[in-house]
């Protein structure tokens, strides 16, 4: 009996410890995809509810950041799949949150928060494949081989999509600043 407690007791830290340390990386995820704090969040939850019902096999996992990112990204493309609506990203005050504001004047926030809606904007036009490595590599700072775990596709894949998605993100950013 006390054998089952003390396992109980790991396990709770164990969790414990994967919330403490990932929680704010899932979030990222989450809302490079959701564009909202409050799915962002839930899909966060979601995930680690999704560890406490499996965490009989957190032994068995090698790299707890990767399989984590790969558990809130399925749960963040199967809400977009479902809701088949994206929320409106030019949510200045939104943006300007995540944002680095110091010392910076209202004018510059606001520069930089509308400079980041466009950036946004031109993620949003990158084919969906293109679009997933990008994200992955761009914001959550993935190599090549744990996008492909995350993805379920060949590092080549990835290396090619990525190449693409740089490509036509210079090709969009470039007509959007001659738009202005």
């Amino acid at each position: 009996m006390q054998d089952q407690v003390r396992q109980r007791a790991e396990e709770e830290e164990a969790l414990a410890a994967l919330v403490s340390q990932y929680a704010a990386t899932l979030y990222r995820v989450a809302f490079s995809v959701l564009r909202n704090p409050a799915d962002a969040e839930d899909a966060v939850q979601e995930t680690f509810l999704r560890v406490l019902r499996h965490r009989d096999t957190l032994g068995e996992v090698r790299d707890n950041r990767v399989w984590l990112i790969r558990i809130v990204w399925n749960i963040v493309l199967d809400r977009k799949r479902r809701s088949k609506t994206r929320p409106e990203t030019d949510d200045v005050a939104e943006l300007a949150r995540v944002l680095p504001a110091k010392g910076l004047s209202a004018e510059e926030i606001t520069a930089a928060a509308q400079h980041h809606s466009r950036v946004l904007a031109c993620v949003d036009q990158l084919p969906a494949k293109e679009r997933q490595v990008l994200m992955l590599s761009a914001f959550e700072e993935l190599s090549s081989v744990e996008i492909a775990e995350v993805l379920g596709v060949t590092e080549s894949s990835v290396r090619s999509r990525l190449f693409r998605a740089r490509n036509r993100m210079a090709e969009l950013l470039n007509h959007s600043r001659s738009l202005r």
